[in-house]
């Protein structure tokens, strides 16, 4: 998967561990330094494709065990410098996720990424597009050329294969650049004409259409396979030139859940129960 990853082939490199459970019980928790990395390069790979939800649920199942064994990694002192490491990228790295695909993050992650990328979120939300930059080049791995050429600037720029990576990414920016000033507004209201907002936008009322239909695009998209979809906190439709808008926020029903779990306890204490009214069989030995 890090081989794929690092020559842009990231389609190849989710394939390659199609079947792989990232799981704490799975066969690849026994060396936590090849479950860290591969879930850096799974979560690189699905942030490249745009499913951002995908790069969400990894980074914050990975981040959270890495906080729970960092004692673990400190008595190592030759793994230390590289798990530290993948820790800093990942953070970038689900900095740019989360602002593309606003997902619910675990509250000791979301306190790393104040801390450590803080900063650099804020001025993001005050539209500050370079940042984006910055923030890949923190994350991104070291990119190999799939092919050797004599030319330096040939294939790929005098900027190297990071370089091709970088526009690549950056066209998808540029793409996501008014989404969220979009979704702001379109948080305010229930209903709204498109005229209205083409104003609030300061766009045409076609292009604001254009950008209804991307924002729609990019949405699904960026879900992926994410099981979490509660904070995909806004949905809505065009009927002719009214923009209505529905919550999509689903309520948690904590009542079922604890209804499954007394019903396994009252199953539990019946099979105690059955277990201590049970005979005794005794053998007279004479």
């Amino acid at each position: 998967v890090s081989t794929q990853s690092t020559g842009g082939d990231y389609h190849m490199a989710l394939s390659c561990i199609e079947h792989v459970q990232f799981k704490d019980k799975d066969m690849m928790a026994l060396v936590p330094a090849c479950q860290i990395t591969a879930n850096y390069y799974a979560g690189f790979a699905y942030l490249m494709i745009r499913k951002y939800g995908n790069t969400i649920q990894l980074y914050q199942h990975i981040l959270g065990y890495m906080q729970r064994t960092k004692q673990f990694f400190q008595n190592r002192s030759f793994q230390a410098d590289d798990i530290n490491k993948k820790n800093e990228q990942m953070l970038a790295l689900l900095a740019i996720a989360s602002t593309f695909c606003p997902l619910r993050l675990d509250e000791s992650v979301n306190i790393q990424i104040k801390e450590k990328q803080g900063d650099k979120v804020a001025r993001i939300q005050h539209g500050d597009m370079a940042v984006y930059d910055d923030l890949f080049f923190s994350g991104c791995p070291k990119f190999l050329s799939p092919v050797v050429s004599e030319n330096p600037t040939s294939p790929f720029g005098s900027s190297g294969p990071r370089g091709l990576q970088l526009q690549v990414f950056k066209a998808e920016v540029e793409q996501q650049r008014l989404i969220p000033t979009l979704r702001s507004f379109l948080k305010l209201y229930t209903s709204i004409p498109i005229s209205k907002l083409a104003k609030f936008l300061d766009m045409h009322e076609n292009e604001v259409r254009c950008c209804l239909m991307a924002f729609k695009h990019k949405k699904e998209v960026a879900k992926g396979d994410s099981a979490d979809q509660t904070t995909m906190d806004i949905d809505f439709y065009v009927d002719k030139d009214m923009v209505h808008i529905s919550d999509t926020k689903i309520a948690r029903h904590y009542g079922d859940y604890y209804v499954q779990q007394v019903l396994k306890l009252k199953e539990s204490n019946k099979l105690i129960l059955g277990a201590a009214l049970a005979p005794v069989v005794t053998t007279n030995t004479a």
